[in-house]
């Protein structure tokens, strides 16, 4: 299927591994050509050495000075902005509520949630000049679940929907369309690591904690990101021009979070 994106110009933070650098390569492969933002010096390295034609700049998204830079360097690159995804976060802290330290809660909040609106500021003027803009926002079913022990990051997340939802009535009259994507259990050592915490938490080993995990979910079978990556393609081409507003659910049927 073509999507019709050859040209599109797209920024995705936290672009440089994980979710965000499978989205960025799936762009390219449609024709796009794409901008990343990440906090990871060593991963921007490798970036570089391995995807030469994905321009990027380090960022910390819950610096403000750092998003003025990274729009600055990508519209310089791109000429302009057609799709922006709001990639960038945290797992944050796992414990229970009044064991959270205030300064890991505050930063997660800076990264997951104000690190979106950071960005969105400056894309909102840049995308209307488009004509296909389009914003996904990167949530979790953290986002539309209660999760125990997880509260800064699920806290951040149902934001993140609420952001979502606000901005696409806002910025519908200029034919912007704003989605959230809500991935399950994604593949990767972010995911492995949450895990492990939350084992360690209950105190199960986290074998246990992947099978509790697992049970919540019709489909038991881990997220792979380029799956992820697919979805945002589609919904920023114009075969997805009156999809907005939407929570873009990829978690093989997550019921609970555990």
């Amino acid at each position: 299927m073509d999507l019709g994106i050859t040209g599109l110009r797209v920024i995705v933070t936290a672009g440089a591994a994980g979710i965000g650098l499978a989205i960025a390569r799936a762009f390219v492969r449609e024709g796009a050509r794409v901008h990343v933002g990440d906090v990871d010096a060593e991963a921007l390295d490798r970036l570089r050495a391995s995807d030469p034609s994905i321009t990027a700049t380090r960022c910390d998204v819950a610096a403000r000075d750092d998003v003025a830079r990274l729009f600055a360097d990508a519209t310089r690159a791109l000429g302009g902005l057609d799709c922006l995804v709001n990639n960038a976060g945290i797992a944050g802290p796992t414990g229970r509520v009044e064991e959270i330290d205030p300064d890991d809660w505050d930063r997660c909040i800076a990264v997951d949630l104000t690190g979106q609106f950071n960005c969105v500021r400056l894309a909102v003027p840049l995308l209307r000049a488009s004509r296909n803009p389009s914003m996904l926002n990167v949530s979790s079913q953290a986002g539309r679940l209660g999760f125990a022990m997880r509260t800064p990051y699920a806290s951040a997340k149902w934001g993140v929907i609420g952001l979502t939802r606000s901005l696409a009535a806002e910025l519908g009259s200029d034919g912007i369309r704003v989605n959230a994507l809500l991935p399950g259990i994604v593949a990767g050592e972010r995911q492995k690591r949450v895990l492990e915490a939350k084992a360690k938490a209950r105190g199960i080993t986290a074998v246990e904690m992947e099978t509790l995990a697992f049970s919540y979910t019709s489909i038991k079978a881990y997220v792979q990101p380029e799956e992820l990556a697919a979805l945002a393609c589609y919904v920023a081409s114009p075969l997805a021009r009156t999809i907005s507003g939407q929570q873009l659910s990829v978690c093989g049927d997550t019921n609970m979070l555990g």
